[in-house]
């Protein structure tokens, strides 16, 4: 092979692969090991204040990977707790945050339409970065800004691991 058709064949070879690789894109992600510690740290530190709660962790996708009940949380509180983990997920922010908009706004008011939307505080982002790569939600306080207090904590507990 000449030296003309060597590299016209590498240039070729190396179009096509960033062509192909156009196609592609990487996501971050959250680990099942750091969604773990994310429910178990929002868990504790509810119950710190007295609070029996359920905490689930969903990936960026808004699909569980992690769930703690704490003793005593009512049975409500699983379902309220994933939904305000999709909801987070799902619209890349805190759950509190949206309830306060969809007051506000005639027009937000229709997310609750959605299905699996829960707008009630206690859903909050897991961010790596500017990227969500999950979300907390947390049911069981005696009110939504308590739950979310305590998944603000839990994040403040693992923000080492996110950045």
């Amino acid at each position: 092979m000449n030296t003309i058709t060597r590299i016209a064949s590498i240039t070729l070879l190396a179009s096509a692969s960033v062509v192909n690789a156009q196609g592609v894109r990487s996501e971050r992600n959250i680990t099942l090991e750091l969604a773990n510690q994310i429910a178990a740290a929002s868990v504790a530190s509810c119950s710190a204040k007295g609070y029996a709660v359920t905490a689930t962790v969903v990936d960026r996708s808004g699909q569980v990977r992690a769930i703690q009940r704490a003793d005593n949380a009512g049975p409500h509180t699983l379902a309220a707790s994933q939904q305000k983990a999709y909801t987070s997920a799902s619209a890349r922010n805190n759950t509190l945050a949206m309830m306060e908009a969809a007051q506000k706004n005639p027009a937000a008011a229709n997310l609750v339409h959605i299905p699996g939307f829960l707008l009630l505080g206690g859903g909050v982002p897991v961010r790596a970065g500017n990227d969500v790569i999950g979300a907390v939600g947390i049911g069981g306080a005696p009110g939504g800004h308590l739950d979310e207090q305590c998944a603000i904590a839990a994040l403040e507990q693992v923000k080492d691991q996110l950045k």
